[in-house]
């Protein structure tokens, strides 16, 4: 098997200009965050993911605490906001931005009524390519001084300009010191864009992303990792047992 997430990351260890730690090239994850995984807004299906998709775990390896400023961005249903915004309720404060239209009507039926909903999509424009990808121009996260941005696989629904305008706008909105955490299904370094394999992205250009905007990468971790996954098919393939694998990587706005 070919260039998974830890190899892909590997190469970059190599590259003059980005310094990694002894503990980050270990790409472990130790403790986890006390999330109330039964919280009552969760469903018994999203609870089964609770196995993949590791929250605790994945949201320690970013360094969450509870009395943060945290923008998640593309929230989709709900299933991280639902564990990210009791969580934050009492000290921090969760904003949910671009993608909200289904899930802000129900904040409060879930409970979130402190989480607020903030940016739309409603300059993005869907462009001619497999899948649902889509183009935007200018994004403002109507937010400052954010401890925080957290985006669960959503890099494949932006094309690489998009993207930079959304790093952009990520930077803007963080404090000196801020977190970028991000996830994404994993694509074979520099293949091309495939009908099905659209939902992946190759997490050497997601890094390069992030450092021409500023960022420093801090660390990545295998903990989505998913040796099974030879990366050749689309991520709802019979072959996938578990999930796809994943590259986990956390930035940082510089002091």
């Amino acid at each position: 098997m070919k260039l998974l997430t830890t190899l892909t990351v590997g190469i970059l260890l190599c590259v003059p200009g980005i310094a990694f730690s002894e503990s980050s090239k270990t790409a472990t994850v130790d403790g986890a965050i006390n999330l109330n995984l039964n919280h009552p807004s969760r469903s018994d299906e999203e609870k089964a993911r609770d196995k993949n998709r590791m929250p605790r775990e994945t949201l320690a390896f970013f360094g969450l605490k509870d009395d943060m400023r945290v923008i998640e961005l593309f929230p989709g249903g709900g299933w991280y906001t639902k564990l990210l915004g009791p969580f934050l309720a009492e000290k921090g404060a969760l904003f949910i931005a671009l993608g909200t239209e289904d899930l802000a009507p129900n904040l409060e039926k879930f409970g979130l009524d402190k989480v607020r909903a903030t940016s739309t999509m409603e300059n993005f424009t869907k462009i001619d390519a497999p899948g649902y990808i889509f183009s935007v121009d200018s994004i403002d996260l109507q937010q400052s001084d954010i401890d925080m941005v957290l985006t669960f696989r959503n890099a494949h629904n932006l094309d690489s300009a998009a993207r930079m305008t959304l790093n952009l706008a990520v930077f803007a909105a963080l404090k000196p010191g801020g977190i970028y955490g991000v996830i994404d299904h994993t694509r074979r370094h520099m293949e091309e864009l495939k009908k099905w394999t659209w939902r992946r992205t190759d997490p050497v250009q997601i890094i390069k992303e992030a450092l021409d905007a500023g960022f420093e990468l801090v660390n990545y971790s295998n903990i989505h990792r998913r040796p099974e996954d030879e990366l050749l098919y689309g991520t709802h393939h019979e072959s996938l047992v578990n999930e796809t694998d994943r590259y986990t990587l956390k930035f940082r706005k510089p002091e």
